[in-house]
């Protein structure tokens, strides 16, 4: 049978993220919401504590790390798969490593701090590159892309070689196109349309449109982050049809589901 995309579960240990902020307070709601993740049957947990939602305010590094580290100490004593650490900081990758992450998501791709790609090569993780124009708190200001998915292809590329030339091995990196940062509906819906040109490149893709706006804009009446179910599965599929690697998701069970019963279809057509 053909193999499916992989899915990453998303574990939030922040008070204000856009779809699940604040309902995982403490350390055990949330090792115990990534082990839940893991029986639905999540390849990867990505684990956040700072939310990079359109308006968000900065959290501090030790705000951040506290968050974080306990979580993915307690889920690494548990589960020996891959861990990811979605931050922008060095010093919370950091942390986060030492306490079991194996894989450093980043939305500046490793462009926040001076030290970001020296720290990535150091610590010899997987990195995630995602897109992202402008900063959290303003990105959805007006953005604006003469070629949305040749502009944002090409500074993949470019931030990929960057890695490469800091010393991070090619096959470490991932890429990330960023929808819903920086980009209106319309250029998330591009994206996905075009994202064969990404995964073209050679570099495995992420790809993460789980509960987003961009689904309202198709269906006004999903208001609720919790009412898109519907839209990210159908977002999630056409990424995997073009060659996505991994898929981002806060519904876990859904996606594996879905990506598996594409995956028995697909090799059923390839068998004949």
């Amino acid at each position: 049978m053909t193999a499916r995309a992989q899915v990453m579960g998303i574990v939030n240990v922040t008070p204000d993220s856009f779809s699940d902020g604040g309902r995982l307070s403490s350390v055990e709601a949330a090792v115990a919401h990534g082990l839940k993740l893991i029986e639905q049957g999540a390849d990867l947990l990505d684990i956040g504590g700072e939310s990079t939602r359109p308006g968000a305010d900065p959290v501090s590094e030790a705000d951040e790390i506290a968050r974080t580290a306990p979580v993915i100490e307690g889920l690494r004593a548990r589960w020996p798969g891959p861990i990811s650490i979605d931050t922008m900081k060095p010093a919370v990758a950091r942390a986060a490593v030492a306490a079991g992450a194996t894989m450093w998501n980043d939305v500046t791709a490793l462009g926040f701090a001076p030290d970001s790609l020296t720290t990535a090569a150091e610590l010899g993780c997987d990195v995630v590159l995602m897109h992202m124009k402008g900063e959290p708190r303003t990105m959805q200001a007006a953005p604006h892309y003469d070629d949305v998915v040749a502009e944002v292809v090409d500074w993949l590329l470019a931030r990929a070689e960057a890695a490469i030339a800091a010393g991070i091995v090619r096959e470490r990196i991932w890429l990330d196109p960023g929808l819903g940062f920086g980009k209106t509906a319309a250029h998330n819906l591009a994206l996905t349309a075009h994202l064969e040109r990404l995964t073209a490149s050679g570099f495995p893709v992420l790809y993460g449109a789980s509960r987003k706006r961009t689904i309202q804009t198709v269906d006004p009446t999903a208001t609720d982050t919790a009412d898109r179910l519907g839209g990210s599965l159908a977002l999630a599929l056409e990424a995997a049809r073009k060659g996505a690697a991994v898929i981002r998701v806060h519904d876990v069970r859904e996606t594996v589901q879905a990506l598996a019963v594409q995956a028995a279809v697909i090799a059923e057509g390839s068998g004949r």
